[in-house]
């Protein structure tokens, strides 16, 4: 899974900063994308990630001001590469041209990536409060997973479209 993190002996305080860490490179990558994409049109796949990178940013703050009643001001510990793309989009997963479905699928892909590895994290984890921080991480993951695809379902025709090429 993640070899440089020892699941069985995490404290709560790790547990909370693996997840803090991970929210924050959703949020920077969904931000980067919409950032590349620009946005063209209401509910264009630049708006989905930006809606994306501002759910993640909510969450991580959440987590943030758990973290910080808990611990204070102690520094996160847990190191963001040792957690590469845990729920962030996959780096070359955006086309200039991307249809609002194909915006849709990234991050679907992305929140299942995300429950696959709380699920997978749980097998490991011995302490309770950390098993119950995880099952709610995994279980909000799967909410996400739902949600987006209710959205994939009322999408309209033309959000399958990809752009055509202006030139």
């Amino acid at each position: 899974m993640f070899p440089n993190i020892n699941f069985s002996q995490l404290t709560l305080m790790d547990a909370l900063d693996i997840a803090i860490v991970v929210e924050i490179e959703a949020f920077e990558r969904y931000t980067l994308f919409n950032e590349q994409l620009g946005h063209r049109y209401p509910e264009d796949a630049a708006d989905i990630f930006r809606k994306m990178a501002i759910s993640e940013k909510k969450h991580g703050d959440e987590l943030l001001e758990k973290r910080h009643a808990l611990f204070g001001n102690t520094p996160i510990s847990i190191n963001k590469d040792a957690l590469f793309d845990v729920e962030a989009p996959e780096m070359g997963a955006i086309r200039w041209n991307m249809s609002p479905f194909k915006a849709f699928q990234v991050v679907l892909a992305s929140e299942e990536k995300a429950f696959d590895f709380y699920n997978e994290a749980l097998s490991y984890v011995t302490d309770p409060q950390i098993n119950s921080l995880f099952t709610e991480l995994r279980d909000e993951e799967q909410e996400h997973i739902a949600m987006i695809k209710h959205f994939i379902s009322k999408l309209p025709p033309e959000a399958y479209e990809d752009l055509d090429d202006e030139d």
